[in-house]
């Protein structure tokens, strides 16, 4: 059966309103669509009362903070926080992927909750879709709290909790959200970290931003983005000779990775043009100096995952 958009927008910004009344409501907003459609919606019911926090941990994709901003900046209370010193500073030396993870979540939820006690929140918003508790805890209560570390405690309001990836994609559109947010390929909220193996430095995230940004381009030029979920290039930990000019070099290894799914629990890796494959491998290693090899990863999930960390 399908979902009577309008008919939702309608009754989530009244169930929004009837439930915040009027206290202040915080976000972290990643510029992924569950929590942009989440953003916008509160932001119709109760405007200012809602403060966006946008944290740019310096593990985006290239140009990503300022496309977000440009985005929100006249749509929301926004507010963009660059915390990226603080990130690369406390991942210096990790190179275990669920550390990292660790790290990072510990650190973002650090940054979160000192702007959270400036806005003088009481509820958080959050994104949550129906995959999100379906895989994870299963049908939880709603509306609970949340008590961060140091004690700050929040009330929870998930608006679009009951909704599938499509129907949250609806909604954007119905409220006038860019195609480039509401149909953006997914992002690991620990950003490049996983996609970067090994120890994390701004150089190796640069080279990953820059080789990604090449693979973004041609994917999109050859109009491949919409068949695929998600895109990317891994930064591997690895270095391998090559030959540049008419010098041996040796540089890193990157690998490419292209799937289809329709909600990530499985994904498989379409039939790709080759001549599209060669010319984005040549593009990279004459772009990105650091570059020399470039492979591409064949493994659907199961039995791999789609991420590599």
């Amino acid at each position: 059966m399908m979902m009577d958009t309008e008919k939702f927008i309608e009754e989530a910004i009244k169930n929004i309103r009837e439930e915040v009344k009027d206290e202040k409501v915080i976000i972290a907003l990643s510029g992924g669509v569950d929590s942009s459609v989440a953003s916008v919606l509160a932001s119709e019911a109760i405007g200012d009362q809602l403060e966006a926090i946008f944290v740019d941990h310096g593990l985006l994709r290239k140009n990503e903070a300022k496309e977000v901003e440009e985005t929100f900046k006249d749509k929301i209370n926004f507010k963009l926080i660059n915390a990226e010193d603080e990130f690369i500073k406390a991942l210096d030396g990790i190179t275990d992927p669920e550390k990292k993870r660790e790290v990072i979540g510990h650190k973002f939820i650090e940054v979160f909750e000192r702007e959270a006690r400036k806005s003088g929140a009481t509820y958080l918003l959050q994104g949550t879709i129906a995959p999100d508790w379906i895989e994870s805890k299963g049908n939880i209560k709603s509306h609970h709290n949340l008590t961060l570390p140091q004690g700050l405690e929040l009330k929870i309001i998930e608006p679009l909790r009951e909704l599938y990836k499509d129907e949250v994609r609806e909604v954007g559109t119905q409220l006038g959200l860019p195609a480039s947010i509401v149909h953006r390929q997914p992002f690991p909220g620990p950003g490049l970290a996983v996609r970067v193996l090994g120890n994390i430095t701004k150089d190796k995230l640069e080279i990953c931003r820059e080789a990604t940004a090449i693979l973004t381009e041609h994917v999109e030029k050859e109009g491949l983005d919409e068949d695929l979920w998600q895109y990317f290039v891994v930064l591997t930990d690895s270095k391998v000779t090559g030959v540049k000019g008419d010098q041996r070099d040796f540089g890193y290894l990157v690998v490419i990775r292209m799937v289809q799914s329709f909600d990530a629990m499985t994904a498989n890796v379409p039939d790709l043009p080759w001549p599209f494959l060669h010319k984005v491998s040549q593009e990279i290693t004459a772009n990105v100096p650091e570059i020399t090899h470039v492979s591409l990863s064949l493994s659907n999930k199961p039995p791999s995952t789609i991420e590599f960390e």
